[in-house]
C-alpha cells in the first residue's frame, strides 16, 4: 500500500561542516593517507581554496572538475567547492582519451584540478573542451604541457587566497555530479542534491550502527559517491572519525586496520572476498578461535555472497553488512536494519522511509510476490534520489517511465518486504566495483583498423560480480592476436575496462533485428576458444 509523504528534516553539506566545527573543531575528523586533520583545519584550508577558486570565477552553481586519487588535496576541493555552493565532479582516475573527454565536455567545468602524474590525460585532451578556463596542478605546474587553459600551483592557490564566506546553499541544490555507465550510450551524469548525500549518509549510519566511537576505515576512491557518502559526509553526521587510504591492498589491510585503529572497514564485495580468502592477519588468537585480535568489528562490503560472508564471521570473529541493494540515482532502495533477520541472498527490507519500492513486468504492470521483475521505486521524502541525469532531461523523463524510476535490474520481492536482486537488465558490467559501459568500451575497439565487430560482455568473476569479454570480429587477412590487441586497449581504456577475456570469431550471432545476441555470448562464456590474459601473465589493476 503506497504510503504518505515524509517531510524529513533537510540539511545541507556546508551546514554539517559548520555543526561540526561548533560541537568538536579540534578533535580528530579525518585520517587522510596518514594525514590528520581536524575540522578545523580542513575548514581553514579549504576555505582559503575556495578563495583562490572564486577568484578564477567559480560560483554557486559552476562545476569544478577533479582528477585526483585519494588524497588531501581531493579532501579539501570537495570542500572547498561545497563552501562555494558549486558542484563539484569527480572523474574517475583511471579515464583517458576520447572516455575523458566525454565527461569533461559533459561536465561543462571551468576548473579542472589534477594531480602531476595524470597530467598527461587532460593535457591530451583539453584543448577540445572551450568551458575550461583553468588547470590546477596538484604537484610541479612546470610538468604541464603547453595547453589553452591558464595553468596553476595548487600550493600556490591554497598559500596566496584568503577564505571568504560562501553563499547561502539549500538541500536543493547541487552538490555533485557522478558519472554512472550507460548501456546504449555515452554515460550518464548523475546529479547528486545536497539532500540526497546527507540522506543516505544517514541510512548508511544507521543500518551500520555507527557511533561516534566507531573509525571508519575505507580504501574506497572518492571519485564515488560510496566513499564521499560514507567517510566524509557521515563523519560529519556522527562525529567520531574516518581513516582514508589512497587504495586497496590485500597484504596491507590489517596493516592500515591496526594502524588506523579502524572499527569499521568500508569495502565491496569484490575486496571483501579477497580479504577473506587472503593471508594474514593482525594476531592469531589460537587454534579453535577466530584468527584477527584486531579493533575491527564490521567489514561492510554489500553485496557479499552468503559463502564469504560466513567465512568472514567464522575466521575473524566480526561482524558483516552483506545485504543492501542501491544505485547511484537512488539509494538505499533496501538494506537490513540493525535486529531484522537475515534471509540469505536477499538484500535486506526495502527502504520504506525513503522510496515506495515496487517490482514491475515489462508493461509496468506490478505483479505478486515472488516474481521476478524490474526493480522500481518512487521517493517518499525530499531529495532522497538524483536529481535527474545532467544536460539529458529525455534520459530522465526516460527513466522515470509512468512516474517511477526504473532501475533496468530484475529482482523479486517476498511476502515480507524482503528484497532479492535477480538480474541486470541492460547490458552494463561492473567489475571491482566499477560500472563499464559496454557500449564505450566497444566504441573504443571499433577505432582499431582490424576490428570489424565487437561485442562486449560480462562472465562470471570467481571473486564476484563480472569480468569483461570482448567477442571480437576482424578484418580478412588481418595478422592481429589477442595480446596485440590488449596492448592496443591498455592505452586507451582504463584499467578496470580492459578485458579480460578475448575471442576472435568469424562473425557475431545476430537476433532478427541484425544486434549482436549478447545472452547467446554470455552463455557461451568462456570457451576453449578463449584467450585469458591473467592467464598471460598480463595484469593492469591499476591505472
Amino acid at each position: 500500500m503506497a504510503q504518505g509523504w515524509v517531510n524529513a528534516g533537510q540539511h545541507t553539506l556546508p551546514g554539517l561542516l559548520d555543526e561540526r566545527l561548533g560541537a568538536d573543531p579540534d578533535g580528530a575528523f579525518l585520517d587522510c593517507c596518514g594525514t590528520m586533520y581536524t575540522a578545523a583545519m580542513v575548514d581553514d584550508a579549504a576555505g582559503r581554496l575556495a578563495g583562490a577558486l572564486a577568484e578564477l570565477g567559480v560560483g554557486h552553481g559552476s562545476t569544478v572538475a577533479t582528477i585526483l586519487e585519494n588524497s588531501p588535496a581531493a579532501v579539501l576541493s570537495w570542500f572547498a567547492a561545497l563552501r562555494l555552493g558549486a558542484v563539484y565532479v569527480p572523474v574517475n582516475t583511471a579515464l583517458k582519451g576520447s572516455l575523458l573527454r566525454h565527461q569533461l565536455a559533459d561536465a561543462g567545468p571551468t576548473v579542472v584540478i589534477v594531480q602531476e602524474d595524470l597530467l598527461a590525460r587532460p593535457a591530451e585532451i583539453l584543448d577540445s573542451i572551450d568551458s575550461v578556463e583553468h588547470l590546477v596542478v596538484v604537484g610541479r605546474p612546470e610538468q604541464a604541457p603547453a595547453v589553452r587553459a591558464a595553468v596553476h600551483s595548487w600550493d600556490g592557490l591554497l598559500t596566496a587566497a584568503a577564505a571568504r564566506p560562501g553563499p547561502l546553499v539549500r538541500p536543493s541544490d547541487l552538490a555533485a555530479i557522478v558519472y554512472t555507465g550507460g548501456t546504449t550510450g555515452a554515460s550518464k551524469g548523475c546529479a547528486l542534491s545536497h539532500g540526497y548525500h546527507v540522506s543516505i549518509a544517514r541510512q548508511i549510519i544507521s543500518s551500520w550502527g555507527r557511533t561516534p566511537d566507531d573509525v571508519v576505515w575505507s580504501p574506497l576512491p572518492l571519485f564515488h559517491f560510496n566513499a564521499i557518502s560514507c567517510m566524509l559526509t557521515g563523519t560529519l553526521l556522527t562525529g567520531g572519525r574516518a581513516a582514508l587510504s589512497r587504495r586497496f591492498s590485500v597484504s596491507g589491510f590489517w596493516p592500515e586496520i591496526n594502524r588506523s585503529g579502524a572499527t569499521i572497514a568500508s569495502l565491496l564485495g569484490s575486496l571483501a572476498v579477497l580479504v577473506a580468502k587472503g593471508a594474514g592477519t593482525p594476531l592469531a588468537r589460537g587454534s579453535g578461535a577466530p584468527e584477527a585480535n584486531t579493533t575491527l568489528r564490521l567489514l561492510t562490503g554489500a553485496p557479499i555472497a552468503p559463502e564469504t560472508d560466513d567465512l568472514i564471521r567464522r575466521r575473524f570473529g566480526i561482524d558483516t553488512f552483506s545485504a543492501a541493494y542501491g544505485t547511484t540515482e537512488a539509494s538505499l532502495i533496501s538494506w537490513l536494519p540493525p535486529g531484522e533477520p537475515f534471509r540469505p541472498g536477499s538484500a535486506g527490507i526495502v527502504n520504506s522511509g525513503a522510496f515506495d519500492v515496487r517490482i514491475f513486468d515489462d508493461e509496468d504492470l506490478e505483479v505478486p510476490p515472488g516474481t521476478p521483475g524490474e526493480i522500481v521505486c518512487r521517493p517518499r521524502a525530499p531529495h532522497v534520489m538524483f536529481e535527474g541525469y545532467w544536460k539529458r532531461p529525455e534520459a530522465t523523463v526516460a527513466t522515470f517511465r509512468n512516474l517511477w524510476f526504473h532501475t533496468g535490474d530484475i529482482g523479486r520481492l517476498d511476502a515480507g518486504g524482503y528484497l532479492f536482486f535477480v538480474d541486470r537488465k541492460a547490458d552494463y558490467l561492473r567489475r571491482r566495483g566499477e560500472n563499464i559501459s559496454s557500449w564505450e568500451v566497444e566504441k573504443v575497439f571499433h577505432e582499431h583498423p582490424d576490428v570489424t565487430d565487437v561485442c562486449v560482455h560480462a562472465v562470471a568473476s570467481e571473486v564476484g560480480e563480472d569480468d569483461v569479454k570482448a567477442t571480437l570480429v576482424l578484418r580478412a587477412g588481418a595478422a592481429l592476436t589477442e595480446e596485440r590487441l590488449c596492448h592496443w586497449a591498455v592505452d586507451r581504456l582504463p584499467f578496470y575496462a580492459v578485458p579480460r577475456y578475448i575471442e576472435f570469431r568469424p562473425a557475431l550471432p545476430l537476433s532478427e533485428t541484425g544486434r549482436a545476441t549478447k545472452n547467446i555470448l554470455k552463455e557461451d562464456g568462456v570457451t576453449a576458444g578463449t584467450w585469458d590474459r591473467e592467464a598471460a601473465g598480463l595484469r593492469f589493476e591499476r591505472r
